[in-house]
C-alpha cells in the first residue's frame, strides 16, 4: 500500500511539472492567456509575501504588479533548474527587498503618524482584510481574530531581516526547508536557524498582547488567545 502511495505522489509530481512545464512554454512563447493563467495562479501568494516582508504594506500591490512584470520579461531566463513558484518567490523577497532599501531611504524619513494610527485603532489594511476575512463565526470572535491577527502581521514586521523572510515563508506560505533554502541561496541549517531566532522575536514582540488581552474581564480566554495565535505563525 505504501509502494502505491509513493508512486501516486511521484505521479502527482510528474503531472505538476508538466503542467509547469506547458506554461512556462506559453509563456516563452509570449502568450497572454498563459500569463493570465500564471497571475490568477500565483497573484495571492506573492502578494502575501510581499505584503509581509514590506516595512509598509500598502506598498504591495505596486511591488506585486512589479513581480509579475518581471516574471514577463525574464521567463526566457528560466531554464528549470528550479520551480517555476521557487523562482517566483526569489524574485518577490528581491523586489520586496529593494522597496524596503528605498523605504529606508526616502520613505522612512516621513511621519508617519497616520500609520500608526491606523494600527492604534485595531483596523487592519484592505489587504489583511482580504487575506483573512473569515465567514462563519460570531461578531465577537471575528473582531477577536482580527485584532490577533493585526497584531501578528504588525508583530511579523518588527523581526529584523533574514529572519523575517524564513518565518513568512515557512510559517504564513508553508514551504519546506528546502525551497525556502533554494529560495535564499542558503542552507537548510541556516534556514531552521534563521527560522527559530525569528518565531523567538515574533514571540518576544507579542508578549506584552497576549499579557494585556489576558488582564481583560470577560475578554478571550487563554486558550483562545493562544489557539488563534497558532493559526497565525503555525
Amino acid at each position: 500500500m505504501s509502494a502505491g502511495f509513493a508512486l501516486g505522489n511521484l505521479a502527482s509530481v510528474v503531472e505538476i511539472r508538466s503542467e509547469e512545464a506547458d506554461l512556462v512554454s506559453a509563456l516563452k512563447a509570449g502568450s497572454e492567456d498563459a500569463f493570465a493563467s500564471l497571475v490568477a495562479q500565483y497573484h495571492q501568494p506573492i502578494y502575501g509575501v510581499v505584503a509581509r516582508v514590506l516595512t509598509d504594506p500598502e506598498d504591495a500591490p505596486d511591488v506585486t504588479q512589479d513581480v509579475f512584470l518581471k516574471v514577463f520579461r525574464h521567463i526566457r531566463n528560466f531554464h528549470g533548474e528550479s520551480s517555476l513558484r521557487t523562482w517566483m518567490y526569489r524574485i518577490a523577497l528581491r523586489e520586496a527587498s529593494n522597496q524596503r532599501r528605498w523605504w529606508f531611504r526616502h520613505k522612512g524619513r516621513e511621519v508617519t503618524m497616520e500609520a500608526q494610527q491606523s494600527a492604534d485603532s485595531g483596523q487592519p489594511t484592505l489587504c489583511l482584510k482580504d487575506t483573512f476575512e473569515d465567514e462563519g463565526i460570531s461578531p465577537f470572535e471575528s473582531a477577536a481574530k482580527a485584532e490577533i491577527r493585526l497584531r501578528v502581521e504588525t508583530a511579523i514586521r518588527q523581526v529584523p531581516e533574514p529572519f523575517r523572510s524564513v518565518v513568512v515563508l515557512r510559517d504564513l506560505e508553508g514551504l519546506a526547508y528546502e525551497e525556502i533554502a533554494e529560495i535564499l541561496h542558503v542552507r537548510m541549517g541556516t534556514v531552521k536557524s534563521r527560522l527559530a531566532r525569528g518565531r523567538a522575536v515574533l514571540k518576544e514582540n507579542l508578549a506584552n498582547f497576549v499579557m494585556t488581552t489576558l488582564r481583560r474581564p470577560s475578554r478571550t480566554s487563554a486558550t483562545s488567545i493562544e489557539h488563534g495565535l497558532r493559526e497565525e505563525v503555525g
